[in-house]
């Protein structure tokens, strides 16, 4: 079954049907597709992060173990409640997508545990997706496609994040921000959080347009963000440079790999209004890029496209992941995703 409307989402993602066993979360907006499944883990058990209740899974321990997922499902809770079996798919290979399949065609017909729960996040599985297909033709289960969010979505996350911490932006500030905020809900959240900073939490301050001048009109020129750009323009030794000298101001690796991940929601930001009509330079300005780097980012935009990106999206996520890993030598594993990066970017003529 596909909820492919809002309501209809919504609706589901705050009262589960009983008869559902399984939903599948896909899309571009990793962003979107992690806060619904949040969202929806949180009515199916009472504790999401119980070890005894809920299973987290990736693609990772699935590889070359065809039976650890039917396995999962299979099992009884510990605690005798409901369990929750989640997984997260980082990549797109065709064996997992079967495997993944499968069992859920399995589980959604109740032949497993019936009173598990299987959750899947994944990136934007195309059509001949087996998982996709499965979950949108299974009575047991439900597809939900996400998309990058309108601007009135990105506002009212606007409204109820600063309202959370007793701070408002009058409309025509609120419409200035929106208009200049990347589309990507990851990246959104980001700038919010900066923003709640700047304005200060719980100050009950309600800001205008020229209370943002100071925000928005200026672009850290921090040493990661030079890198990011270095990194995406195909300059390989200035790029290591940046992150160095980052780290030695006191900025690891997750920052780094963050503000990679920062810049690449700016240009799919930039790319994806290009295409549905927008002029390029237009789009830029829309997506946050600060005048003194319109120039070098519009070079990079002519150069790059959404299917170079959505190739590097999950190199970005793995590399995420990798730096949060206790005792991971997270500098190096930034350093080589901006060598990465660097060496796409000079393939592509950078």
């Amino acid at each position: 079954m596909i909820l492919s409307k809002r309501p209809d989402i919504e609706r589901f993602l705050a009262r589960p049907e009983v008869g559902i066993r399984a939903a599948l979360i896909y899309g571009r907006d990793m962003g979107v597709v992690h806060d619904r499944a949040v969202s929806l883990a949180a009515k199916l058990v009472k504790d999401p992060n119980d070890p005894f209740d809920v299973s987290q899974l990736t693609d990772g321990d699935l590889d070359g173990d065809g039976a650890r997922l039917e396995g999962e499902l299979a099992a009884q809770s510990l605690m005798g409640g409901r369990r929750l079996v989640r997984l997260r798919l980082a990549s797109e290979k065709a064996a997992i997508d079967k495997q993944c399949a499968e069992a859920l065609t399995r589980h959604a017909a109740g032949e497993l545990n019936p009173d598990a729960f299987l959750l899947i996040e994944a990136g934007n599985l195309g059509r001949e997706s087996g998982l996709r297909k499965a979950a949108e033709k299974l009575a047991g289960a439900v597809a939900i496609p996400c998309y990058e969010d309108e601007p009135g979505d990105v506002a009212r996350m606007v409204r109820e994040s600063l309202a959370a911490e007793n701070i408002s932006l009058n409309t025509d500030a609120l419409g200035l921000f929106v208009a200049r905020m990347p589309k990507e809900r990851g990246v959104a959240r980001q700038e919010i959080e900066r923003l709640i900073l700047f304005l200060g939490p719980g100050s009950g301050v309600t800001a205008g347009p020229a209370d943002l001048e100071a925000f928005m009109g200026v672009e850290p020129e921090a040493s990661l963000s030079d890198a990011a750009a270095d990194a995406f323009g195909g300059r390989l030794a200035e790029a290591q440079a940046g992150l160095r000298r980052a780290r030695a101001e006191g900025e690891g690796g997750p920052a780094a790999v963050r503000a990679i991940g920062m810049y690449l929601g700016r240009l799919r930001r930039t790319l994806t209004l290009a295409h549905n009509g927008a002029g390029l330079a237009e789009a830029a300005k829309a997506s946050g890029v600060f005048w003194k780097q319109e120039r070098e980012f519009l070079r990079q935009a002519r150069s790059w496209t959404l299917s170079d990106l959505d190739r590097l999206q999950p190199d970005v996520l793995a590399a995420d992941k990798a730096c949060k890993t206790a005792g991971s030598p997270d500098g190096l594993i930034s350093e080589r995703l901006a060598l990465q990066i660097a060496g796409r970017a000079r393939r592509l003529g950078l």
